[in-house]
């Protein structure tokens, strides 16, 4: 019974576990269902590769994850496996650019008992008396990305919603399990922040730099903490040179992307169409149009990349 019941089970705290003061911002991002761009990955590495951490706590992943679907990943040198990296779902007490602390949960989506996870997550901000949440997602949609990356936000923070949230829908859509988190802490009275980047859906599988640079900015928009993004901004510039060029030597490349950019605008400037993702006739170029012209210069990037090249 007490395996089903008992939430705290889900997790271990760090046998050196810091001091977790009261009043931090707690920041959230799982990789799983969608990672448009990477960009939650890429927030990821950057929060916990350049910036002080330490562990507080980690979730049990014989209890929330399908293994099969989410493998570990071996290392393998000529006739023996040298490590295992099985993924992992932690909170961490990481200090941003200027010394300012805050809890970062990071790492997969559980596969299993969601409820109880919820619970979880909301019981420990509770309890490590968190001022705010602020968790982050991205999505694609058919957006250009000549144009800087727009989000949809949700949550308490009105202000927020009226500065930041550029896409309003009224839509049902498959929910992230930080989604039900959200919704319980507006229950329970507490801020909480989501910020859904809406990143070109035909760049979704790419690791695509400025979502992780947008998705960084808009947390320090909720939460004033200082992220690291100089290395981010440097290898956007380089993508989106890379993507540039492909496009101008393409021609159809450019009338889907000129399609993109027309509808995108029209919305922007107030245009009553029903949404930047469509326009009158309510068609869009897929990502598939797109995308395949795009292969050979991702396929090229990729080469580059295991070359150690640009």
């Amino acid at each position: 019974m007490g395996t089903v019941n008992h939430p705290e089970e889900l997790y271990t705290f760090a046998e050196d576990a810091p001091t977790v003061p009261a009043g931090l911002h707690l920041v959230a991002g799982l990789t799983g269902f969608a990672d448009a761009g990477s960009a939650v990955a890429q927030v990821t590495t950057a929060v916990l590769g350049e910036l002080e951490t330490e562990l507080v706590a980690e979730f049990d992943p014989d209890v929330l994850l399908d293994w099969r679907a989410r493998r570990p990943v071996i290392t393998f040198e000529h006739d023996h496996i040298a490590a295992v990296e099985p993924p992992r779902l932690a909170l961490h007490l990481v200090r941003d650019e200027i010394g300012q602390p805050f809890l970062f949960l990071s790492g997969y989506e559980p596969d299993f008992q969601w409820n109880r996870f919820v619970r979880a997550v909301t019981d420990l901000a509770a309890d490590l008396g968190v001022v705010d949440t602020t968790w982050v997602q991205s999505i694609p949609m058919p957006v250009p990305h000549t144009r800087p990356i727009s989000l949809t936000v949700s949550g308490t923070r009105a202000d927020l919603v009226e500065q930041m949230s550029v896409w309003k829908p009224e839509t049902q859509a498959p929910a992230n399990v930080l989604h039900l988190v959200e919704h319980r802490l507006t229950q329970l009275g507490q801020q909480v922040t989501g910020l859904v980047l809406l990143v070109p859906h035909y760049l979704s599988d790419t690791e695509f730099p400025d979502a992780a640079v947008a998705a960084l900015s808009g947390i320090s928009a909720a939460t004033g903490l200082i992220f690291p993004t100089d290395e981010l901004r440097e290898e956007g510039r380089e993508f989106r040179t890379r993507v540039d060029e492909q496009v101008a030597g393409n021609q159809e490349l450019q009338r889907l992307v000129a399609v993109l950019e027309e509808r995108h605008d029209t919305y922007m400037e107030g245009n009553p169409i029903a949404s930047p993702l469509t326009g009158v006739d309510g068609q869009v170029p897929t990502a598939d149009a797109i995308a395949a012209e795009l292969e050979r210069f991702l396929a090229d990037r990729r080469t580059d990349g295991d070359a150690g090249g640009d």
